[in-house]
């Protein structure tokens, strides 16, 4: 007898979106069929599938261990949501090869059921980052005597509902600043900066409505800007690896010496982004609003709005004024759009944060691979599968080496605020030694000149 071959082994789920992507949320039942396409009958010794979901990390560092010796020191840590196992066809014994308990296979096309229940605990949205990602998928082998398995592993989506109804993500978030300029002896007046948005959370698609107030009371012309931001958090053996991310950015007009300007509710559109993740203990995803005043020559003048994109949209009897372009509702058409082309580039996250008693001495990156996870359901949120044009800037952080639940507004190096503070010292001893050599000189040529007037008098 002449055995067959297979000829395709597919997976297909049974709950699928508008767009043929399968988005699952914790407590679903995960169900498809494994498709088997066989030219003549076979002999299988078990057809099985495995569906798992974890999250993962990985990233390295170099070491310097003494004269001319360095190593690489690897950080990775994993945390496994569920591993599901079963046998569609035959039985779970893979250890020989024997000829007893096969099953056969006739030719043509079959289809094996197979289901599963999410675990009723929160499960980190899926996530591709530049150091880690979140996945779920089902894998399914095929089983033969004498043969390799065939194996097909397809993954599906899962994310976690962030309802932007609730009162703390419906919150107002605002702030204050004010920053004089000085050069030498000389003090001009100050920039002030007041910003306030209407809400923390946000999904993606809306407009966000900023409303502002910038006073130029200084010597230089400034401009006012605003940007988001996504900061993604990575943590293994107690160490921290963060990216930084700009998302979109807009640009007020310029401001000359005595000039004021007001935002009335000025709009940035959230452009299709992954939602924060929150609850999980190695990955975090978070945003923030930094509405700034571009200062030239000196430090920005900045204030951080911290942001929550969730997976909920707004409801239209909600208590506030929406900033919302299509209230109500998820637009899927934005799952073809792109990030929109990027206006002027504004600062880097280093150059902003520097001397603002923040984390500093960011090193820029390469821009890490595209976002690949397709996040949809009925009236929550998605990820499509998009390029970022132009890449985004990237930054990264290397925070002190303590393991610590690091929050996005608490995170500071002390390595940098040790040279902050050296600078600020030095910037004062510098300060003082030209006052005293100046008031020296000053008393100096005082008293030659009473000297020489005693002597012309005389």
């Amino acid at each position: 007898m002449v055995l067959g071959k297979v000829k395709s082994l597919t997976i297909s789920f049974d709950c699928l979106s508008n767009r043929n992507i399968p988005v699952y949320s914790s407590g679903d039942i995960v169900s498809g069929r494994i498709g088997l396409e066989v030219t003549g009958e076979i002999r299988v010794k078990a057809l099985k599938i495995n569906a798992r979901g974890h999250a993962k990390v990985r990233w390295s560092e170099s070491r310097n261990a003494g004269s001319n010796t360095a190593y690489t020191q690897n950080y990775t840590e994993e945390v496994e949501y569920f591993n599901h196992k079963d046998v569609l066809v035959g039985h779970a014994r893979d250890d020989d090869n024997s000829e007893e308990g096969l099953h056969t296979i006739h030719s043509g096309r079959h289809e094996y059921a197979f289901s599963f229940e999410l675990p009723q605990i929160p499960l980190a949205t899926s996530f591709e980052g530049k150091h880690g990602s979140v996945r779920y998928w089902v894998k399914a082998e095929l089983h033969r005597p004498w043969l390799l398995p065939v194996k097909l592993k397809k993954e599906f989506t899962v994310f976690e509902h962030i309802d932007i109804n609730t009162p703390s993500l419906l919150s107002p978030q605002a702030g204050t600043k004010e920053k004089t300029l000085c050069c030498w002896l000389c003090t001009s007046g100050p920039i002030s900066l007041s910003a306030k948005i209407e809400r923390k959370g946000y999904i993606p698609g809306e407009s966000i409505q900023i409303f502002a107030e910038i006073e130029n009371c200084s010597s230089r012309m400034v401009v006012p800007k605003a940007t988001i931001y996504q900061t993604q958090a990575f943590y293994a053996k107690g160490k921290m690896k963060e990216v930084r991310q700009l998302v979109a950015n807009l640009r007020g007009e310029s401001l000359s010496s005595g000039k004021t300007e007001t935002w009335n509710g000025k709009q940035l559109k959230i452009p299709p982004v992954s939602p924060s993740i929150l609850d999980c203990s190695i990955i975090r995803v978070e945003y923030s609003l930094m509405v700034y005043v571009d200062i030239p020559g000196a430090v920005d003048l900045f204030l951080n709005l911290p942001l929550v994109i969730g997976t909920i949209p707004l409801h239209p009897f909600g208590t506030r004024t929406s900033s919302v372009s299509s209230q109500g509702s998820m637009d899927m058409n934005w799952l073809g759009l792109t990030l929109p082309e990027r206006l002027e580039a504004p600062p880097s996250y280093a150059e902003v944060v520097t001397g603002e008693n923040r984390q500093s001495g960011l090193a820029p990156v390469t821009a890490f691979d595209d976002f690949q996870r397709a996040l949809q359901g009925p009236l929550f949120a998605y990820i499509q599968e998009f390029r970022f044009l132009p890449p985004p800037l990237y930054s990264e952080v290397s925070p002190p080496s303590s393991p610590t639940d690091h929050h996005f507004d608490q995170r500071t190096s002390k390595l940098q605020q040790s040279r902050l503070i050296k600078s600020q010292q030095g910037d004062k001893v510098f300060t003082l030694v030209f006052t005293l050599l100046f008031f020296l000189i000053l008393s100096l040529c005082l008293s030659l000149s009473f000297f020489s007037l005693i002597c012309v008098l005389g």
